[in-house]
């Protein structure tokens, strides 16, 4: 087994994952790179922005400033980058990783 080549503390509904004894739990590779995706997203204030545009045509100039960031991530392929809204307060981003394949993270 290789070590992971990605690790961060797994953040769970805004705050941090404990185990039994209070220590954070981690998350490693690809789900790192997904909530290292998903943090970004939510600290540029794109998703504030995007639940509170109610114009289909301002949503999609949103929708694309979302990709255009997550494009800069270089541990994605470029051109891989899909911005979907299943519902109106659930957005998929679904991407292919160099080294570990397809993600998906849900906002």
């Amino acid at each position: 087994m290789t070590a992971p080549k990605y690790i961060d503390v797994l953040v769970e509904n805004g705050a941090w994952l404990l185990d039994a004894g209070g220590q954070p739990r981690y998350t490693q590779d690809r789900h790192s790179i997904g909530q290292d995706i998903k943090h970004r997203i939510m600290e540029s204030g794109l998703a504030r922005k995007l639940i509170g545009e109610r114009s289909p045509t301002l949503r999609a100039d949103v929708m694309t400033e979302i990709e255009l960031l997550v494009e800069h991530d270089p541990r994605l392929i470029p051109g891989t980058i899909v911005i979907s809204e299943e519902a109106p307060d659930r957005v998929l981003v679904t991407a292919t990783t160099y080294e570990f394949g397809p993600l998906e993270v849900t906002l």
